[in-house]
């Protein structure tokens, strides 16, 4: 059987007042007599009445929610960005509601409209790698304020919040280099994923400012840049007949598969094949030889989201101070010991 949920209407039938009576004294008008603020209060507890803030928000026109959309949320990557958000919204006054696409283009469009009718004020959203079709995303900012972050658009006019993946992986490349190593694989996603091909553009910068020549057959891309599929990279890597001294995953998933064939097979680490990871996972000091990897302050950039998401949902009408913009939160190298120097 179906619970009743009690409404602010049963309220006023039950005490015989109008509902705009039960409203403001629930919201402790001045115009509302203190006997009837009570009278009000306990009913109203004593049937775990719940105000519905959806109802509210639409009388307002701001239901002080904002709405989350990423490609998935048990990445620790992205949990400690969500973390931020929720950290941040809580300290602004505002609610949350997040969602996940499952990196489905088409479940993400579908999420940006569920997020419009929920009356959220504003939108904070990470886009799947496979988003290129922007016509369904631009319509959004017209209808409230949007912002980007981690995995972004630079074809969508709106504040972005991101670290520079290039300068990060040139400055993890650099590093491989500055230890001795001249053969370095690279293990990136498939083409059509920004970050991915951020992260690549800064590994052949590297290799060109050190004139290290390229070579395709030690370049693995791959639609799926998990741990099973840094294992199998791995091994396609360990055939070929000149191998790498060196490979840089773009995630620390990815790192660690290759961590762990490597370990499989007794190569050393990282006299033989360095490794370096991107993202500083827990589990990259959990891996033996501990992972050299590219810390991403998750925490910081969702609060940074947040706190420019509000600003433009409190200055809404207000062009001049609603300034679109890409805000680069700086990442740092944490060297250990998958690349200790080799002498």
């Amino acid at each position: 059987m179906k619970k009743e949920i009690t409404t602010m209407k049963m309220l006023a039938q039950a005490l015989n007042l109008s509902i705009s009576t039960v409203s403001r004294a629930l919201n402790d008008h001045p115009d509302i007599s203190e006997e009837t603020k009570i009278k009000v209060k306990q009913l109203a507890q004593s049937k775990n009445y719940i105000p519905n803030i959806f109802a509210k928000g639409f009388r307002k026109h701001k239901s002080n929610i904002i709405g989350v959309i990423v490609p998935n949320i048990t990445h620790y990557f992205t949990a400690t960005i969500v973390r931020g958000i929720l950290e941040q919204a809580s300290l602004q006054g505002y609610r949350v509601i997040i969602s996940e696409s499952n990196d489905d283009v088409n479940k993400q469009n579908e999420m940006f409209h569920t997020m419009i009718q929920f009356g959220v004020d504003g939108i904070l959203a990470s886009l799947t790698k496979m988003t290129r079709n922007i016509e369904n995303i631009l319509p959004i900012i017209d209808t409230l304020p949007l912002i980007l972050f981690d995995k972004v658009s630079d074809k969508i006019p709106c504040t972005q919040i991101t670290i520079n993946d290039e300068e990060a992986a040139f400055n993890a490349v650099e590093h491989l280099i500055n230890i001795g190593k001249k053969r370095i694989a690279i293990i990136k996603e498939r083409e059509f994923s920004y970050t991915s091909e951020k992260r690549y553009a800064g590994y052949l910068r590297a290799l060109k400012e050190h004139h290290i020549e390229v070579d395709e057959k030690i370049i693995i891309s791959v639609d799926d840049i998990s741990l099973q599929q840094g294992k199998r990279m791995a091994n396609i890597l360990l055939s070929i007949k000149k191998r790498p001294d060196a490979i840089f995953a773009i995630t620390d998933s990815a790192a660690i598969g290759v961590i762990q064939t490597l370990n499989k097979f007794n190569i050393k680490i990282p006299e033989d094949i360095a490794v370096i990871g991107f993202s500083n996972s827990r589990n990259a000091t959990i891996i033996k030889p501990n992972l050299t990897t590219v810390n991403q302050p998750g925490n910081t950039i969702g609060k940074t989201a947040t706190k420019y998401l509000i600003q433009e949902i409190e200055n809404e009408n207000d062009n001049d101070v609603i300034v679109k913009k890409t805000i680069e939160i700086k990442t740092e190298l944490i060297v250990r010991e998958s690349t200790f120097s080799v002498s």
